[in-house]
């Protein structure tokens, strides 16, 4: 039998060619951190360890809370409850001064809500999207907790210690840090214990809109002695916002009618950090410089029209002490420390400005060096801060049923009696044997959510920091 003459796909391959290989598409999953408590009762799950300040107002931080159901059944611990706080603090010393029971802390906020069981269950909840996805892949032992934060408070700084200094494990650097706790208590105000409390550190991060900011420009007009002229010097931004890492723009313009003769212009972005605590000291440092002599020397009757552009970046600054930082958290790389917005219609005073801890400001210095004669100065103030996050995806409101004991938060598997029933449709009014979940279940049909939620492992969880207690009594109380 004759062969084929048809040429067969290996054929067609160039010589050295692998055959192609079949691709697979596969979606990145959705970031959640989690970090659970030494005694692993707890365990707690966000997904962001950024949140951001609007100026008009704040992102909610938002997550998820997984119980252990058996631990709050026994006897010593049917009266416990677990709570959410948010604590905000200004720290201006390391933690290696603290004498004579001196704190070098000092706390701008605390806030705590109670997240299990739920103080008032019929009250309507605005979750996120991430929420409702982790309270059906949890299952019915998880609980959500929110913390609608108002405008006005600081933003997470951080000053960099110089790179010299021993640095020593755990300790942390001076500023204003914010820390998402969940903890097991009787009382929202009881001493927190290491073994069943879970320490988050979280950031907050500034974006000021570029809408309808004023551009900003100087002209400055120097007259000499012995000259019948001045010298004058005109600088402008091209916008009043910069986000991080965007170059900016300075545009300089020189009439030179004097006797002098400018040989150089060095153009420079400094860094303002005012520490607002006993005193209103203020500490300046430069974060970027360029230094030009194109078209220069400019004599009598010269003129020069140029631009700069100038980029401050972090990593041209690492060697610098006391240099203001975006809150650094561990093991992650930050940013130079946006622009305080202070609040808009407030009168601004030293009480309001020691509410923010430190008060960050930038501005960009145009210096012309003057031959035998004095240099000629000028400052333009602009605003450093983050670009626009992505839009938030916020669910309508579900309405939390009440969740009668703790039977109701076990597994339906253990016993079949006490099975929740099945989702009812919206307008059924809740009782005592409906949970979130039924209701998520009937109202997750409406999310616009990209087919996420039908592939409910479609998350990559990442450890904070794994804590484990083995061999310990759940009856001791002492810290682990």
């Amino acid at each position: 039998m004759a062969e084929s003459t048809e040429p067969k796909e290996t054929d067609k391959l160039v010589d050295h060619e692998e055959p192609p290989a079949i691709k697979t598409v596969k979606r990145d999953g959705t970031r959640v951190f989690k970090k659970t408590s030494p005694n692993t009762k707890i365990t707690v799950y966000v997904g962001k360890r950024d949140f951001v300040d609007h100026v008009t107002e704040v992102d909610p931080l938002d997550g998820v809370i997984l119980i252990d159901p058996e631990y709050f059944k026994k006897e010593a611990k049917k009266d416990r409850k677990v709570f959410a706080q948010i604590l905000v603090g200004f720290r201006y010393g390391r933690d290696d001064l603290d004498v004579l029971g001196l704190n070098y802390r000092r706390d701008l906020l605390d806030e705590r809500i109670q997240v299990y069981p739920p103080p008032d269950p019929s009250k309507p909840q605005i979750l996120t999207l991430l929420q409702v996805r982790l309270l059906k892949k949890l299952g019915r032992n998880a609980y959500p907790f929110t913390f609608s934060l108002k405008p006005g408070l600081p933003s997470s700084v951080s000053l960099q210690p110089s790179p010299n200094a021993s640095s020593q494990e755990g300790e942390k650097p001076c500023g204003v840090d914010f820390i998402l706790r969940c903890y097991v208590a009787k009382n929202k105000e009881d001493k927190i214990e290491k073994r069943n409390s879970v320490r988050l550190s979280v950031k907050k991060i500034t974006h000021a809109s570029d809408e309808h900011t004023q551009r900003p420009s100087i002209e400055l007009t120097k007259q000499y002695l012995l000259s019948s002229h001045p010298l004058t010097v005109e600088a402008n931004l091209d916008k009043g916002t910069y986000y991080h890492g965007e170059p900016i723009r300075v545009n300089v313009s020189i009439t030179n009618r004097s006797s002098k003769t400018i040989r150089k212009i060095r153009v420079s972005v400094r860094q303002f950090a005012a520490i607002c605590l006993f005193a209103n000291s203020e500490y300046k440092c430069t974060v970027a410089e360029l230094e030009s002599s194109e078209g220069l020397p400019i004599g009598t009757g010269g003129s020069l029209q140029k631009s700069y552009e100038i980029t401050p970046l972090l990593k041209d600054n690492r060697n610098k002490k006391g240099l203001a930082l975006d809150g650094q958290i561990k093991h992650e790389d930050t940013c130079l420390a946006s622009s305080t917005i202070l609040p808009s219609g407030v009168e601004d005073s030293r009480e309001l400005r020691e509410s923010f801890g430190i008060v960050v400001h930038y501005s960009v210095k145009v210096r012309c060096i003057v031959n035998l004669g004095s240099d000629l100065t000028l400052e333009l103030p602009f605003t450093l801060t983050h670009p626009k996050p992505k839009e938030r995806v916020i669910s309508q409101v579900i309405t939390l049923p009440p969740r009668s004991s703790l039977s109701s938060i076990t597994d339906p598997k253990d016993d079949k009696s006490k099975a929740p029933p099945e989702a009812k449709p919206e307008g059924i009014p809740a009782d005592d044997t409906v949970s979130v979940h039924d209701v998520i279940d009937h109202n997750l049909i409406t999310f616009d959510t990209d087919d996420a939620t039908n592939d409910q492992d479609d998350f990559v969880f990442e450890e904070f920091v794994r804590l484990r207690v083995t061999g310990m009594d759940d009856n001791n109380e002492t810290e682990a």
